[in-house]
């Protein structure tokens, strides 16, 4: 099976902190059915107030990060068995989190 990963940027939520809990219980609720299903692997979000750095080749930290490089926002990763599969989780969760989703395959590593 293939590792899914189903994300969107925190600047994608468009919700007033009145209709968070409206938007977090639907979406948590999928996550829980994911769970349910056997399919889920692990789900999370990217806190904007800790900086991320630049770890060099030879050991030095930095926070001089590759250009265009921002990650925020929430994911959930997900095991599954097709490509379609992996979109109808994706729709499921845009649908109950009010927020477009972005859907990527991880590539298999047979020695992981």
């Amino acid at each position: 099976m293939t590792k899914y990963l189903i994300s969107f940027p925190s600047y994608a939520m468009k919700v007033s902190q009145a209709e968070l809990s409206a938007v977090g219980d639907p979406a948590r609720a999928v996550v829980e059915e994911a769970r349910c299903g056997g399919v889920y692997v692990f789900a999370g979000r990217i806190p904007e107030g800790v900086e991320p750095v630049r770890v060099g080749a030879d050991g030095t930290v930095s926070s001089d990060l590759y250009p265009e490089s921002r990650v925020t926002g929430g994911f959930t990763v997900l095991e599954l068995p097709t490509r379609t599969d992996a979109v109808e989780w994706a729709r499921r969760m845009a649908s109950a989190s009010r927020c477009d989703q972005e859907l990527r395959e991880f590539m298999y590593d047979p020695t992981s």
